[in-house]
């Protein structure tokens, strides 16, 4: 049975094993808890604060979160990076498989991390923590109509709040993978566009399109614009990440698959236009980018049959049925029955939806890691059997 690590090692090496990333975790959360809690007692001091609102426990939370989110994600990634593990045999088979659970899970052949993408990553998991804890207090709200915090009660609150969230985003960094990702788009894409709707001067923004959300000047379409943005972001990076673990035999099927990450390449970056060039100011720029993004969409589902061989089937016909119901919902459009709204949701819903399912098949095509050490490469079913 192994010995738990000291503190002196775990500190050493933050991310030899799991077990020091988990204590590392708590220790960092633990940080935050006493910070937010001294900071929270400084700003809440002499008053009762209300749960969500204007000065109120929900705001300081989302705030402070949304800054601890950054610190903790470029912390973990950090770490992660620096370190240095030794490639020498290991004394016990536990040590070796515990090593394995940290080691950079983003670290794969012909796809890495820009500095633009964990900016984009950290941003967005600032995102969601910002957005998350807002819509967090503002059900409280609801709940407790008319209930105050105390200012003590305040501060362990905020500082409970503010370590849960530093700890479970630098897991997220530390523990980062092509699945979850996937995950991060997917949530952070919900968050920021209810968000945006929820927060929108114009309640009636549905009748025109999804873009209206980012024309007027308050805080609604910062959150829609600033949301497209990221996304684009990240969905550049998913397309290094979803296409480097696809297997490839010929040069005719190395074409192929660099033709399709070229094409994600070019929907992220269309995304990113999309935020960056409000529909109200750039109609004919705004409309190109939208709509070259949905075609090049479609003509990479249809294509992906020839030009990844390898992928399933199954996939390939869900990619047919993706492209099938958004034609539909077009001609829908086009005589009435439909507005623009709803056909470009769902096609968003679609697209993205499209997206993360070819990540995580392309994911599992990837070779089983293997381990090495001073003796050369060792699969690690054959070190086990040893």
């Amino acid at each position: 049975m192994s010995q738990p690590s000291s503190i002196a090692r775990m500190l050493r090496r933050p991310v030899e094993n799991a077990e020091s990333v988990e204590s590392v975790a708590l220790v960092a959360g633990a940080g935050v808890f006493v910070l937010g809690g001294l900071v929270g007692t400084v700003f809440f001091w002499g008053r009762n604060a209300p749960i969500s609102g204007p000065d109120s426990l929900g705001a300081f939370v989302a705030i402070g979160a949304a800054f601890v989110s950054v610190v903790a994600f470029i912390a973990g990634r950090m770490l992660l990076r620096n370190a240095t593990p030794k490639r020498e045999h290991a004394q016990l088979l536990g040590d070796l498989r515990a090593g394995l659970h940290v080691r950079n899970r983003l670290d794969v052949p012909g796809a890495r991390l820009h500095w633009f993408d964990n900016a984009a990553l950290a941003l967005a998991h600032a995102f969601i923590a910002l957005l998350g804890w807002i819509g967090f207090a503002d059900l409280l709200e609801r709940s407790f109509i008319g209930a105050v915090v105390y200012t003590l009660p305040a501060a362990v609150l905020a500082g409970v709040a503010l370590a849960v969230t530093g700890y479970v985003v630098f897991l997220s960094a530390v523990n980062l993978t092509p699945m979850l990702l996937s995950l991060v788009l997917a949530l952070f894409l919900v968050v920021g566009a209810l968000a945006s709707m929820l927060s929108s001067s114009d309640p009636h923004w549905w009748k025109k399109n999804l873009s209206a959300l980012g024309m007027t000047d308050d805080v609604s379409a910062l959150a829609f614009n600033v949301t497209l943005i990221i996304a684009g972001v990240i969905v550049t990076t998913i397309a290094h990440y979803a296409t480097a673990t696809v297997p490839v035999r010929t040069p005719a099927e190395v074409r192929g698959r660099n033709r399709v990450r070229v094409a994600l390449i070019l929907i992220g970056l269309c995304l990113t236009c999309v935020g960056i060039f409000p529909v109200d100011r750039f109609f004919v720029l705004h409309n190109t980018v939208a709509t070259g993004m949905t075609v090049i969409y479609a003509v990479m589902v249809v294509g992906i049959r020839w030009l990844i061989p390898a992928m399933p089937r199954v996939f390939i016909l869900l990619g047919y049925a993706f492209v099938g119901v958004i034609v539909v919902l077009a001609v829908f459009f086009a005589i009435g029955y439909y507005n623009l709204t709803a056909v470009e949701l769902v096609a968003a819903v679609l697209i993205f939806s499209w997206i993360i399912v070819f990540l995580r098949n392309t994911s599992a095509m990837r070779p089983p890691a293997t381990v090495t050490d001073q003796t050369g490469a060792t699969d690690l079913p054959e070190l086990a059997s040893a």
